[in-house]
This record gives C-alpha cells, sequence and structure tokens, in this order.
C-alpha cells in the first residue's frame, strides 16, 4: 500500500535473488560450528548446578591430568577489571560483572552459569575433563521472581548494587544499602493528577509476561586463536563483530588492535547474539594450549546460559474521556535483569505510551537482579511487554466507552510534533496510515461466523536505532563493483545495502559484490540490532557511491581533457560536454589504464530514526473446554518507510508476528523452586510451528524516513511487539474474558473462564 506518489527506482523497490542464496541453499555457507583449523583442540564448558550459590573452592588438578586434555580456565585467568563502566555500542556494560559472567568468580547466579572450562584434543576428553573438576558450593536460596527479588528481606545476589535513580528525585529510603533493583527510571510528561481528573473512565490494571527466549536455531560458537606473536582471532556467530573485539579486548586487558574478529554466517540472532559468552574463554585456552580451540554451546547452555528476553511485572492506567481522547497515562513497570543489570528497562519506558498523543504521562521503570541468566535484546527489547499492558486496557477503553478500536486509535494517534513521555518530538511517522490500512483491508472488512471465534486489533512502535557504520566500494575492470560492510547480515541486509549503492550508481543489484568482512579491513560498525543496518549501513553505502561517482567524473575529465565541473554523473552515465559520454561500465574497463584504482569510502553516524508503527489484526476461536487459542487470520500492516526489497519486508512483518504469537500463546521459561529451568530443549520450549499459524498476510505502508536518502526505515523490531496484545484482544472478543498474563496458555486461558 503506498500513501503517497513514490519517486521512482530502478532497483530500489525490485525484488532481486539474495547475493548469498546460493551458497545457503547449497550448503556451502560456513557457520559459527563450521569453522576448521589446523591442530584444533575443542572446549567444554562447566557449569553451575545451582541458581544461587557461593563457591567455596575450585579444584582442577583431576581434569588437567587426564590424557589428552591441554588446557583448563577459570576466572582466575581472566584479569581482574574492578570497577571499570565500558561503553560497548549497545549501551554502558559493567566489566566486573561482564567478567562474572563470562565465568563466574565468587558466586553462581543461575543454573548453567559458566564456572570452568576444558581444551582436549576431542570433544569427549574435553566433556569428561570437565566432570572432574571439584567445586565445593555453598547453596544460597534463590529469588526467581522480579516482584519478590525487589522485597527488602529478598537475597540479595550483587554486592555491589545500589539503586542508581534516574530522571527522578533521590529515594526516600537508604541508597547506599544493598539492593536487587539496580536502577529506577522516571520519565514525566504534564500534569498527570490533572489529567485523571479530567477523564471521564480510568482503567488500572496488572500485567505479568514470562521470560521467553529468541529462539534461534544455530547455537553460540566460537573459535580462538592466540598467536605466538600475541595477536588474536576470533571466528563467531555475532550480530557485532566489533563489540565481540571490543568485549574480548577488555576482558582479556590486551590491546583492541590485538584483537581480530571474523564473522561467520549466523543462523539467527534477533538480540541474542550480541553480548559475549564463548570468545574470552576461547581465546584464553589457545593463549593456554598454544593452538586453537573450539567451543560450540548445546541447546541446553543456550536456553540456561544465554541471554533471553526479560519477564516483567506491570501497572498500567490510562484515562479518557467519554469521546475517546486520551488524557492521562501512569505506568509501573519491573523488569528482570537476569544475575546482572542491564535489562532493557529504558526502552520499555520509552515505548509504553508511545502509540499515543497522551498530554500527561509518568512512567516509573525499575531493573531488578534475580537468579535467571543476565537478559538481553529481543526485536523491540522491552516494547513487546509493554505493548501487552498498553494495548489490553486500550481495548478496555473502547469496549467502556463503546467507540470503535480503530477510530479510538485514529483520534490518538502519534503523529509528527507529538512529544513522548521520555522527551523526543516526533518527526514524520505513519501511524495513522497503519491503523487506516488495517481498517480498509479485506481482513478487517470481513465478519466473522464462529461461535467463538474474535477479532482484536493492536499498536505497536519501535524508535529504531542509527548508530555508526562504515563501507568501502572497489570499482572492477568489468564494471561490477565490490562492496565491503561490518554489519553482520541476519536479515538480508547484504541484499538491502548492496541495492541502495546500486540504485546510487545506476547499476543493477547484480552488479554488487557484498561481502561482510572482519574488523581489520573495514571501518568501525555498529551491531546488528535495533533495525538500524538497512537505515545506517545504507547511508555509509550510498556515500561510498558517491564518492565513486566524484571520482569517475573525474577519471572522465581527464580522459576528455576538460574541466570537472563540466562533468556530471546520470543515471549510471558519466557525461561530459558534447557528444562526450560513458557508460559505468564503458568507463570502468578504463580505469586501470588511466590511473589508480577507484575506490570509495562511506561512513554514518546517525543518531537516530523517525520510528516506525506497526498495527495488527488477529481472528482466534477458542475452545472453551480445553483453553487452546487456534489463530485463524492474521495481518500486519506497518510503515516501512521504503521497502528497499519487499520480499524481505514482508518477511521481516511475518516473522516477528510469528515470534510474537509464540510469546503470547506458547513460550515461556519453567523454573523449578530451586531455579532450574524444566525445559531446556526445543521439545519442551514450544515455539509456533506451521500447525500453529496460518499465512501471515501483510501490508507495506509506505511513509518515507525524510532523514535517510531513500526514505529507509527499520522495519525488524516493530511486528513482534502488538501480537499479545491483538490476540488477548481477539481472545475477550471471542469468551469475554481479559488475559492479563503471558504466555496465554490453555490452562490459563481455562482457569479465566471458570472465573466467570
Amino acid at each position: 500500500m503506498a500513501t503517497a506518489e513514490k519517486p521512482k527506482y530502478k532497483v530500489i523497490g525490485t525484488r532481486p535473488v539474495r547475493h548469498d542464496g546460493v551458497d545457503k541453499v547449497t550448503g556451502r555457507a560456513r557457520y559459527g560450528a563450521d569453522t576448521e583449523l589446523t591442530g584444533m583442540l575443542y572446549g567444554a564448558m562447566l557449569r553451575s548446578p545451582h541458581a544461587h550459590a557461593n563457591i567455596k573452592s575450585i579444584d582442577t588438578s583431576k581434569a588437567e591430568a587426564l590424557p589428552g586434555v591441554r588446557a583448563v580456565m577459570t576466572s582466575a585467568d581472566l584479569p581482574e577489571q574492578g570497577d571499570r563502566i565500558v561503553e560497548l555500542g549497545e549501551g554502558a556494560v559493567n566489566m566486573r560483572h561482564l567478567r562474572a559472567n563470562v565465568l563466574a568468580t565468587e558466586k553462581v547466579l543461575y543454573k548453567g552459569h559458566a564456572i570452568a572450562a576444558v581444551a582436549a584434543d576431542t570433544i569427549h576428553i574435553a566433556q569428561e575433563a570437565v566432570k572432574l573438576i571439584d567445586i565445593e558450593f555453598e547453596v544460597l536460596p534463590p529469588v526467581l521472581d522480579v516482584v519478590k527479588a525487589m522485597a527488602d528481606d529478598a537475597p540479595v545476589l550483587n554486592d555491589d548494587i545500589r539503586t542508581e535513580s534516574l530522571g527522578s528525585h533521590p529515594p526516600s529510603d537508604d541508597a547506599s544499602k544493598h539492593t536487587n533493583v539496580a536502577k529506577h527510571f522516571v520519565f514525566e510528561k504534564g500534569d498527570v493528577a490533572k489529567g485523571f481528573a479530567e477523564a471521564d473512565v480510568v482503567i488500572e490494571r496488572e500485567f505479568d509476561t514470562a521470560t521467553v527466549h529468541q529462539g534461534y536455531i544455530e547455537p553460540h560458537a566460537s573459535t580462538a586463536l592466540w598467536n605466538s606473536d600475541g595477536k588474536v582471532t576470533v571466528w563467531t556467530c555475532t550480530q557485532g563483530t566489533f563489540s565481540v573485539r571490543h568485549q574480548t579486548a577488555e576482558l582479556l586487558n590486551i590491546p583492541i588492535s590485538d584483537v581480530k574478529v571474523v564473522p561467520t554466517e549466523i543462523g539467527g540472532g534477533f538480540g541474542g547474539k550480541i553480548s559475549v559468552y564463548l570468545p574470552p574463554v576461547a581465546a584464553g585456552l589457545s593463549r593456554k594450549a598454544g593452538r586453537p580451540v573450539k567451543i560450540v554451546m548445546d541447546r541446553a547452555a543456550v536456553f540456561e546460559a544465554t541471554g533471553p528476553t526479560p519477564g516483567s511485572h506491570m501497572k498500567v492506567k490510562i484515562g479518557a474521556t467519554k469521546d475517546g481522547k486520551i488524557v492521562a497515562g501512569e505506568a509501573w513497570i519491573a523488569f528482570e535483569a537476569g544475575a546482572f543489570t542491564g535489562s532493557p528497562i529504558a526502552p520499555g519506558c520509552m515505548c509504553v505510551f508511545s502509540c499515543y498523543d497522551v498530554p500527561n504521562a509518568r512512567v516509573d521503570g525499575f531493573d531488578v537482579c534475580v537468579n535467571k541468566p543476565r537478559t538481553n535484546a529481543y526485536r523491540a527489547p522491552g516494547s513487546t511487554q509493554v505493548c501487552f499492558a498498553t494495548e489490553t486496557i486500550v481495548d478496555e477503553i473502547c469496549r467502556e466507552i463503546g467507540m470503535e478500536p480503530a477510530e479510538f486509535r485514529l483520534k490518538n494517534a502519534a503523529k509528527e510534533g507529538v512529544r513522548r513521555v521520555d522527551g523526543p518530538v516526533y518527526g514524520r511517522v505513519g501511524m495513522e496510515e497503519t491503523v487506516q490500512a488495517i481498517k480498509d483491508s479485506d481482513h478487517y472488512k470481513t465478519s466473522l461466523t464462529g461461535k467463538f471465534q474474535g477479532r482484536g486489533i493492536a499498536t505497536g512502535f519501535w524508535f529504531n536505532c542509527g548508530l555508526k557504520s562504515a563501507a568501502t566500494a572497489t570499482v572492477n575492470p568489468d564494471g561490477t563493483v565490490s562492496l565491503l560492510e561490518g554489519s553482520t547480515d541476519i536479515g538480508g541486509s547484504r541484499a538491502g545495502i548492496a541495492m541502495q549503492l546500486a540504485e546510487t550508481l545506476g547499476i543493477t543489484a547484480e552488479e554488487v559484490k557484498p561481502a561482510v568482512v572482519d574488523t581489520d579491513s573495514i571501518g568501525y560498525t555498529d551491531v546488528t540490532g535495533g533495525s538500524r543496518v538497512t537505515f545506517a549501513t545504507g547511508i555509509a553505502a550510498i556515500n561510498a557511491a558517491k564518492d565513486i561517482q566524484r571520482q569517475m567524473c573525474a577519471r572522465a575529465a581527464m580522459i576528455w581533457d576538460c574541466d570537472e565541473a563540466d562533468v556530471r554523473y546520470e543515471d549510471g552515465c558519466i557525461i561530459g560536454s558534447g557528444d562526450h559520454r560513458f557508460t559505468f561500465k564503458e568507463l570502468a574497463a578504463k580505469i586501470n589504464a588511466t590511473g589508480e584504482p577507484i575506490a570509495g569510502r562511506g561512513t554514518a553516524s546517525e543518531e537516530t530514526q523517525a520510528g516506525a508503527f506497526g498495527t495488527h489484526c488477529a481472528d482466534v476461536e477458542v475452545d472453551p473446554d480445553t483453553g487452546k487459542v487456534q489463530i485463524l487470520r492474521y495481518t500486519v500492516a506497518q510503515d516501512v518507510g521504503t521497502a528497499i526489497h519487499p520480499s524481505y519486508v514482508e518477511g521481516q512483518l511475518q516473522g516477528g508476528a510469528v515470534q510474537g504469537i509464540g510469546w503470547a500463546l506458547n513460550e515461556e521459561y519453567w523454573y523449578d523452586e530451586a531455579g532450574s529451568m524444566r525445559n531446556a530443549s526445543f521439545l519442551d520450549y514450544r515455539i509456533p510451528t506451521i500447525y500453529d499459524v496460518p499465512m501471515i498476510e501483510t501490508i507495506l505502508v509506505e511513509v518515507p524516513d525524510p532523514g535517510h536518502p531513500y526514505g529507509v526505515r527499520g522495519v525488524g523490531e516493530v511486528p513482534i511487539c502488538p501480537p499479545p496484545a491483538a490476540i488477548a484482544n481477539a481472545i475477550y472478543d471471542a469468551i469475554g474474558v481479559r488475559m492479563r498474563e503471558l504466555p496465554m496458555a490453555p490452562h490459563k486461558v481455562c482457569a479465566e473462564i471458570l472465573k466467570k
């Protein structure tokens, strides 16, 4: 769906075959575990059987004595970090905590917490050696619930955490006491008390969401070689090679220039492959053994020891007038940080009321440590949880005042000039357009006929990131262009970036040869996350193409013996006065014979993007006897800016929606009282299959972002946000019960039915 007359592009908006497609379908693509080096050793990790315990002693002597064992490593082999705070591209990190998460120091803080590692001739010897490491524990009571962890009498996980209050007055209690509450964020706008006083209807509800994993198929895998010259090379599946480089260098206390990170192909990440777990350990073992070391996580370790998205407890209150105008909002949000501080509570606070023009609002957010693995990003981190709360209440308000849900959203929609509660003012955004697209869709206009069928809609938001990127492009004599970039490709970004360069140069997408290269071969590039890559790395590629344009014009001027000012680049051609004209390919063939090679350089440092919205419509059928919820039809309408490669855009919308459906209905970490995860496999942790979801229908709403030359908006984050709320609203429409806890599993639906 186009919302305005679109510029005419030759490459952008087409659907070329992906550049890496052949390697992917033939199996030639090399993933993390595929790395093989001469003399390579195999690593295995010893992980904690307890969720919370002091480490009294570690004895590795039996493991070291086992034939075939070449190195054993504990936290004692990692340099002390002190209380350093380091900016690592995705926010500031406490290096003491990062070190303790990679290899536990005085305490283990979750079941699966890495304690020691072994490198041996075979993986079997390494696994056997791990079992020979003797550890004496003092088991402590775990705390697994975010609200219980905030209590004064809760077991305290970290003795160095004090509540840091951001945006609020100093807390009334003793800020020097030990606590699990690491941070308290406050955002305010307008006069909240006055706003609620003006409301005709006020709805306040509490919501809970479970811990959820990103569900990437490829486990974490890293291979490291500590060379005799002191240089370290790491091969790994990661969303950010430069972040891995920085974290590894800091943890090993070596110069950043001594670390080279080589990206492999990545079998999914969704935010879960930003933090480091294995590279410093593999590097440390390699240093000790004098040989390369490869470590691959098994599935249980991925679930138990890497960062899921946080569970949450939320209290949200919204007031509106009887004619459907929101006048006030208030939110209290607590997110699990896991063992160490760093949940996406700040983005959650930013997104909770972001879809609407709320003149008076206050948001309190809390980052709370619990005995679970340190949480990580998961597609629009923090936004899905708060969207579930806000959009459910919005639906309830619509029922209360008798207003059609789409009309209510149109009446209160965030638009250009509206200020969010956390401060930024919206530029040109397309929320209204996404709601209208759903309202005008065949789906929305088609009536439901079943007795226990219902329809719900919900809208979600993500602000999208900018950050830093670099790209270089070299013109080849045959008229093709070799493009080097530093953004690891987890969603088709190679094609999207190559297409932007091709469009700028006036050549075809097939004539661009993109490659994602190591940290020594390209300028600094931030992580692939926050829907930033097609936007920011795209700008870097466009700037590289413009650099090539300038050089090609200068070369043509030299050949024609004319002034550079008389030469212009237009639609893939270099044009001078009179009959002087070269196609790109014609001039490329003359470059080596007429002077130095032509290579373009481009960088980008973008503070942010304009943000993106999506509105989803879900039809469900509920079995009142079993509580099973079946998705009958599902449509996504999203403001995608300009769809560079529409197939990839549709895939992002569909994939995000399916993950959101899994979050809504099936997925959660099951912990027993001792803090042991009881469903750490895909057999027991149930992600959606083809039998659970229909074909996801997509509507591409194109409202170009004026901050990008081609109007690109990141699309990967938003589609995971609305599904839980849309489905919860559909369940209410079907059977008249409100679901305020995720996942909305059959037994929970049945419990709510029985309360009626």
